[in-house]
């Protein structure tokens, strides 16, 4: 059950992540960018989210458009997960972009079994 929950939260972690990216874009952009970036900045962080992927991962569906090294994955992860809580603490509130660094970070230590197997391939 509490590895059915952490999917959960994890899931609604990548959406936030995504919101995040796209509320940077629009505040911003000016004019037409500001609607470009708000929405072409998610579909590219998306993009790379869902293109590169260890094959097998459990967390995943299995598939890997384009299979990656672990250690690439988790760089990937990594990046936009702090991007994200970087444009939460400085964008919002410093106390948004604390609580999503700290509950990013007990998803991961929860996850610990993923992260080692994602290491190894």
């Amino acid at each position: 059950m509490i590895v059915t929950l952490n999917l959960v939260i994890r899931f609604f972690l990548e959406l936030i992540m995504l919101g995040t990216i796209g509320y940077w874009g629009w505040i911003n952009g000016n004019g037409a960018t500001k609607f470009l970036m708000a929405i072409g900045l998610p579909i590219i962080a998306a993009f790379i989210w869902f293109t590169f992927a260890v094959p097998n991962d459990p967390s995943r569906s299995g598939n890997a458009p384009v299979p990656v090294p672990g250690t690439v994955r988790l760089v990937i992860e990594l990046v936009l997960f702090a991007l994200s809580t970087t444009i939460l603490f400085t964008s919002t509130s410093p106390a948004y972009g604390i609580i999503f660094g700290i509950i990013l970070i007990v998803n991961y230590c929860i996850a610990y079994e993923r992260v080692l197997w994602i290491l190894k391939k």
